[in-house]
């Protein structure tokens, strides 16, 4: 078995980062062969108390953004295998030894299909589309996994990228042809778009889809979710 480092970037999670904890020590075939890195970004939320309150976890320090919170966290993981996970998403049972099945089968990164834990039309439309292994189909809530030597070769995340990151460095591990989506479902949370309302979201992801499509910056990117997303 590889080993296997967890990174889970942390911002005001102190009613989730535990939560999650607790989920991947119960799902894991082996948790030996596992590490669980918490990359916090400032939280002044509590966060911090938990997750040093917990044995198990890595607790480790950077500056505010997924990109430079993950970068962060790989740099200090001690797996051949990194693991991206964001803190509302529940990976399947035996999640680990499923990773290392596909890296044993010649894959170097991929996900998981998706399915959020709220029913609404929009949703479920796309929630299926994760099955599809194609890059309009990914997002960072799927998790990503990817070899330590692969992740190292193209240099991590790109941390211009405040938003959009999880899908700009696997526009990159495509290119690479070794991207496989894996058949079983990781649960992720649809909070965001309870809060701002399904419908509304998902129009605003659209937006920013296009606006990368069409070449706009990273500030354009980000100053329109500032703007429309809560």
């Amino acid at each position: 078995m590889n080993k296997i480092s967890i990174i889970i970037p942390v911002f005001n999670e102190v009613n989730s980062i535990i939560k999650l904890v607790s989920h991947l020590e119960n799902k894991a075939f082996q948790k030996e062969t596992i590490e669980i890195i918490a990359v916090d970004g400032g939280s002044t939320d509590g966060s911090q108390d938990k997750i040093k309150a917990s044995s198990n976890v890595k607790l480790v320090q950077a500056g505010k953004g997924r990109a430079i919170q993950m970068n962060v966290g790989a740099k200090v993981a001690t797996g051949n295998v990194l693991y991206f996970l964001h803190c509302d998403s529940y990976p399947p049972h035996h999640f680990d030894r499923i990773i290392n099945d596909a890296i044993q089968q010649g894959r170097q990164a991929g996900c998981f299909r998706m399915k959020f834990d709220y029913a609404h039309p929009v949703l479920m439309v796309s929630q299926w589309f994760t099955r599809f292994n194609h890059i309009s189909c990914r997002g960072g809530d799927q998790s990503l996994f990817v070899t330590k030597k692969l992740f190292d070769e193209i240099k991590g995340f790109n941390e211009q990228f405040i938003i959009y990151e999880d899908n700009e460095i696997i526009s990159r591990l495509y290119a690479k042809k070794q991207f496989v989506v894996i058949p079983e479902y990781i649960i992720t949370s649809a909070r965001r778009y309870q809060q701002n309302g399904v419908w509304r979201l998902q129009y605003h992801f659209i937006i920013i889809h296009l606006k990368r499509r069409l070449g706009h910056s990273t500030e354009s990117m980000l100053q329109y979710y500032k703007k429309n997303i809560r």
